[in-house]
């Protein structure tokens, strides 16, 4: 998909308009601009691996002009990006339009082949500096805190990804249920896309048929409840922007789901990222603390950042066993403090000689 998409950029097809700029602006974007308005230019902004992302300049009939954000991807995979992507960011914008760009629109482009989409929403010029960490988590509690599941349950109306991979987020009304799915549905991708690996494959059954019900279960026993809260999911340093006029962080990309609140900051985990300094994890509990049992905090944290390395083992398949390893490891050690396997039946420990390490590229913090 990612090569189609960028295809369109060096040969623009027929059914794209003439506008100043270097981005091909297809009939059907323009026509969800305000009735009247003129397209002033189009022009390539941001990168991504699996869309063309760009700036449109409208001038309305009144003289007034505005920037809009227009992202495209292609073929089915593509509709499923996009479409989760503004469902995803117009719910975040219902509870916190201060933290989201406007979420104007979804749709498909009038050329047929590739099957291309878009998504629609307001243009703010950001710095792609780290973010702050007390303005982040500031906002991100509170759309924690007020956000209200539509149904009472756990999960999302549509399809949502993190990069180009769907999640598995249908409503549940059980957390551990969903989770369990999400999981195993992820499980089964790393497998097709990475190849099977007997060792893993044990590791994850008994994650999921002991680990899973007693860590993430206890939540939801003995009295215990969690409310469903929104969460951005795909919550990265790149997935932020600081504004340069009123330097107001910003949140985009999102794969949303309403969930437990402590598995949107499994991400920080991830050692890739330069949003795993700890000041982040920090400034998050002190403004919003624990679930109980308090003290299988970490090791719940340490279950859900397993989550977000292996589905980026699939989305970035090159470097799919080094972040498989991590998520073997982390999986090991709750197996070994909540389900530990008889004598002689656990499989081996990853030796150091074994390890796979990132790239550059992918490890963000050596950027």
């Amino acid at each position: 998909m990612s090569e189609t998409v960028h295809d369109l950029l060096d040969h623009p097809l027929s059914e794209s308009i003439s506008i100043p700029g270097d981005f091909p602006l297809d009939k059907n974007v323009i026509a969800e601009f305000p009735a009247g308005s003129k397209v002033i230019s189009a022009n390539r902004s941001g990168t991504s691996a699996w869309t063309i992302t760009a700036q449109v300049v409208v001038e309305a009939p009144d003289g007034t002009t505005a920037r809009y954000f227009i992202k495209c991807a292609t073929e089915e995979s593509g509709r499923m990006m996009m479409e989760g992507e503004f469902n995803a960011m117009r719910e975040l914008f219902k509870t916190m339009p201060n933290m989201v760009p406007k979420p104007y629109s979804f749709g498909k482009c009038s050329i047929e082949a590739p099957q291309t989409y878009f998504f629609l929403s307001e243009f703010i010029d950001m710095s792609d500096r780290v973010p702050d960490p007390n303005q982040l988590c500031s906002k991100l509690v509170q759309l924690h805190r007020t956000s209200i599941s539509p149904t009472g349950k756990f999960g999302f109306h549509i399809t949502t990804c993190q990069g180009r991979i769907p999640q598995s987020v249908s409503w549940e009304s059980s957390w551990t249920t969903l989770f369990t799915k999400m999981l195993q549905h992820v499980i089964d991708l790393d497998f097709k896309t990475n190849g099977y690996w007997e060792d893993l494959d044990k590791i994850e059954k008994r994650v999921l048929s002991h680990v899973i019900p007693r860590l993430i279960g206890i939540l939801e026993t003995d009295g215990r409840t969690i409310k469903p809260c929104l969460c951005h999911a795909d919550l990265w340093e790149g997935n932020t922007g600081t504004a340069y006029e009123t330097g107001d962080i910003y949140i985009f990309d999102s794969g949303a789901l309403y969930a437990h609140n402590e598995f949107e900051i499994g991400d920080w985990r991830c050692n890739y990222n330069k949003i795993h300094n700890k000041v982040y994890t920090r400034t998050y509990l002190r403004n919003y603390g624990p679930s109980e049992p308090r003290e299988e905090w970490d090791d719940r944290n340490r279950m859900y950042c397993v989550y977000f390395n292996v589905i980026y083992s699939v989305n970035h398949v090159s470097q799919g066993q080094a972040v498989r390893q991590q998520a073997y490891d982390d999986m090991f050690y709750l197996i070994d403090k909540y389900a530990p396997f008889e004598k002689g039946e656990e499989p081996p420990r990853i030796e150091d000689s074994s390890r796979a390490a990132l790239s550059d590229e992918r490890d963000h913090t050596r950027g």
